[in-house]
C-alpha cells in the first residue's frame, strides 16, 4: 500500500508538516485580522464621533447642526446618540431611545460625561424594544462634547459587531481558500519530490531482487552525485564483490565436489541431528549395500547403520574422533568419524569409509603364502632329514636300499630347487621385473616341439595328446616364457586326466593375435574353486596324492607371463567333464 512505501511515508510526512505550519499560520492570521478589523472599526467610530462633535460645536444653530449630522450619519452604518447636559437631544435610532439610561449606568461609558476621555467598549448590552428586553453585541464609542462649557454632554456612536464579523468571515474565507490551494500544491509537490527522491531507491530494490535471483551483473544507473548516487555506487560495488565471492565459492564447491567424487574412500557428512547432508559415490554404494543387506525398500524406512549411529553418538558425546571396523556383504570397511565444529559447538560430523577388503585379502594371502611355503618346504626337509638319518644309522643294509634312499633324497632336493626357483620367478613377476625377450617365433614348429616333448609322459599316463592348428604363421613373443606356460598347462592336463582320456592343444591365429586352448576330458575343477585357480599355492583337489600334486605356483606364474605379454588367460571347467585353459597373446601392433 501507498502509506507503507517510502514514497507514501515521505509524502505524508511533508504533507503533515506543511499542514501543521499552515494551521499555525492560519490561526495567527485569523487572530491578527480579527484584531485589525476591530481596531479599524474602533478607529473609524472614534473619527466619526470626533467629526460629529466638531460639527455640533461649529454651528450656532443647533437645528442646522443636527440636520448636517443626520446627513453625515446616513453616509455610514452607525447609530448616533447626542446628549447635551444629560438629555438626549438627538438619536438616529428612534426605537432605542427608551434604553438610553444604560449609557449613564455603565461604569465605562459614564466616564465620557465627566469629560475625561474618549471611551470605546464592546459587549452585550440590553435594550428595551416595545417593552421587551433584547440583547445585542455592539461596539460603542463615546466622545465628550464641549467638556469645558457643557456638563454631561457627549456624542455616542455604536454599531453591531455583525458587520465586523462579516468582514472577518470574508477574511477567513480568503485565508481558508489560500490554505486549501497551498495544501493542494504542497500535496502535488510533495508527491513529485518524494517520487523523484525515491526513484533510485525503487530501482535499487528492483536490482536487489534481481541480484537475489542470481543476476549479479545487473547494475544501478547512477543519475546523481549526492548521497543516493554514492549509495548506487556502493551498491554496484557490492554486486561486483558478491559476484566475485559467489564465483569463488562455486569454484571451491566444484573443486570440493570433484575431490569427493574422485576419492576412492567414501565420505558422509552428518548434521547435528545425525541426518545425512552430503555423500560421495563410494559412500552411496556403502549405504545402498547396507539397505540391500537389511532388506530396506521404502525411503521412509531408510536410515544409517546402527554401528554408524552409535559411532556418531560417541563422537558427539566425547567430542573427538572415533574409529571402528565394519563387516558387510563379505567386505571389510574401516570408518573414521571426526566432529565438525561451529565456533565451540559441534554442528555435525564427517565420516570417512575405506574398503579394506583387498588389504585384508593381501594380508591373508601373505599369511597363507608363508604357511604354504613352510608346508611345502617342511615335507621335503623332513624326508631329507629322515633318510639322511637312515644312512647315518646304517638302517639301509644293502647297496640297493642305499641307492633307493639316495634317489629319494635327490628327487626331494630337486623338488625343493623347483619350489625355490618358482618362488623367485613369481616374486620377480609380481614386482614388475619380468624380462621378456620378444622375437619372431614360428608358431607351427614351436608347438609341435612342445607336443613331442610331452608325448612320452602322455604314453606313460595312457593319455592321447593331440595338436590342432589353423592358419598359424609367426608371432612376436618370448618363446621361452610361452613354452613355460604351455609346459605347465599340458603337464597339469595330463596329470589330471584319467587313463584313456584325451588332451588337445588347439592353436588358432587371428588378425588380433594368437589364441591357445589346452583342453582335456579329465576330472574337472569344482565351480567353487574356479575363481582361485590362479592364486599362489592354491590346489583344487586337496586330497590328491603327493605324486600327482604340484607346488601350486605354476598357474600363478603362467598368469603373470601372459599378462606381461599384454594378454589374458582364463579357465572353463565342469566336474567329470573336463577343463579348458585358454590364453590370448595380441599381435605386436595390439601389444603396442
Amino acid at each position: 500500500m501507498l502509506w507503507r512505501s517510502v514514497v507514501g511515508k515521505l509524502w505524508l510526512t511533508i504533507l503533515f508538516l506543511v499542514s501543521v505550519v499552515l494551521t499555525i499560520l492560519m490561526v495567527l492570521l485569523l487572530q491578527s485580522f480579527e484584531q485589525f478589523n476591530v481596531s479599524e472599526a474602533e478607529s473609524q467610530l472614534v473619527n466619526h464621533a470626533n467629526m460629529i462633535a466638531s460639527m455640533y460645536e461649529s454651528y450656532e444653530s443647533k437645528e442646522d447642526a443636527l440636520q448636517n449630522i443626520s446627513q453625515y450619519g446616513a453616509a455610514f452604518q452607525s447609530d448616533i446618540i447626542i446628549f447635551v447636559e444629560g438629555e438626549n437631544v438627538w438619536s438616529s435610532d428612534q426605537l432605542q431611545r427608551e434604553a438610553l439610561e444604560i449609557l449613564f449606568t455603565d461604569q465605562a461609558l459614564s466616564q465620557v460625561f465627566s469629560g475625561e476621555k474618549v471611551v470605546t467598549t464592546e459587549g452585550d448590552f440590553p435594550f428595551l424594544s416595545e417593552g421587551e428586553e433584547s440583547h445585542s453585541e455592539i461596539m460603542i464609542v463615546g466622545v465628550p462634547l464641549q467638556p469645558t462649557e457643557l456638563e454631561d454632554s457627549a456624542v455616542f456612536l455604536y454599531q453591531s459587531l455583525s458587520a465586523i464579523e462579516e468582514t472577518s468571515n470574508e477574511t477567513k474565507q480568503i485565508i481558508y481558500f489560500s490554505a486549501g490551494i497551498a495544501i493542494i500544491l504542497t500535496t502535488i509537490f510533495a508527491f513529485f519530490l518524494s517520487s523523484r527522491i525515491t526513484a533510485p531507491l525503487r530501482k535499487m530494490r528492483q536490482v536487489a531482487l534481481e541480484v537475489a535471483e542470481g543476476k549479479f551483473k545487473t547494475k544501478v544507473p547512477i543519475l546523481t552525485h549526492d548521497e543516493i548516487g554514492q549509495l548506487a555506487i556502493a551498491f554496484n560495488r557490492m554486486g561486483r564483490e558478491l559476484n566475485n565471492n559467489i564465483h569463488a565459492l562455486n569454484q571451491e564447491k566444484e573443486q570440493l565436489s570433484r575431490i569427493l567424487v574422485s576419492m576412492a574412500d567414501g565420505v558422509i557428512t552428518l548434521n547435528k541431528k545425525g541426518d545425512v547432508v552430503l555423500t560421495n559415490p563410494p559412500a552411496d554404494r556403502f549405504i545402498q549395500s547396507w539397505y540391500y543387506e537389511q532388506g530396506m525398500v521404502n525411503e521412509q524406512d531408510k536410515a544409517l547403520p546402527e554401528a554408524l549411529q552409535s559411532l556418531f553418538q560417541r563422537v558427539v558425546a566425547l567430542e573427538k574422533e572415533q574409529f571402528i571396523e565394519y563387516e558387510m556383504q563379505g567386505r571389510s570397511w574401516t570408518i573414521l568419524m571426526t566432529p565438525l565444529y561451529d565456533d565451540h559447538d559441534i554442528r555435525g560430523a564427517v565420516a570417512v569409509f575405506r574398503d579394506m577388503t583387498e588389504e585384508r585379502r593381501h594380508d591373508k594371502l601373505r599369511k597363507d603364502f608363508i604357511a604354504n611355503v613352510s608346508h611345502e618346504l617342511r615335507t621335503p626337509i623332513s624326508m631329507l632329514q629322515g633318510y639322511s638319518e637312515a644312512i647315518i644309522d646304517d638302517i639301509a643294509g644293502s647297496d640297493e636300499e642305499k641307492k633307493e634312499i639316495a634317489k629319494i633324497i635327490y628327487e626331494e632336493s630337486l623338488r625343493m630347487g623347483r619350489l625355490v626357483n618358482e618362488l623367485l620367478d613369481l616374486a620377480r613377476m609380481e614386482a614388475g621385473h619380468v624380462e621378456l625377450k620378444i622375437e619372431p617365433t614360428e608358431v607351427q614348429p614351436f608347438v609341435e616341439r612342445i607336443v613331442r616333448k610331452f608325448q612320452g609322459l602322455a604314453r606313460e599316463q595312457d593319455v592321447v595328446l593331440e595338436l590342432e592348428t589353423a592358419d598359424v604363421t609367426t608371432i612376436m613373443c618370448d618363446p621361452d616364457r610361452i613354452e613355460q606356460v604351455l609346459t605347465n598347462l599340458l603337464h597339469n592336463a595330463i596329470r589330471h586326466t584319467e587313463k584313456g582320456g584325451n588332451v588337445t592343444l588347439i592353436v588358432r591365429q587371428f588378425a588380433e593375435g594368437l589364441k591357445v586352448d589346452v583342453q582335456d576330458n579329465g576330472s574337472g575343477i569344482p565351480e567353487a574353486d574356479l575363481p582361485y585357480v590362479f592364486e599362489r599355492f592354491y590346489k583344487a583337489d586337496k586330497a590328491r596324492t603327493r605324486g600327482r600334486s604340484g607346488t601350486g605356483l605354476g598357474l600363478a606364474i603362467a598368469k603373470n607371463i601372459i599378462e606381461a605379454h599384454q594378454g589374458q588367460i582364463s579357465v572353463h571347467s565342469k566336474v567329470n567333464e573336463g577343463t579348458t585353459f585358454s590364453f590370448f597373446i595380441p599381435t605386436k601392433e595390439q601389444n603396442e
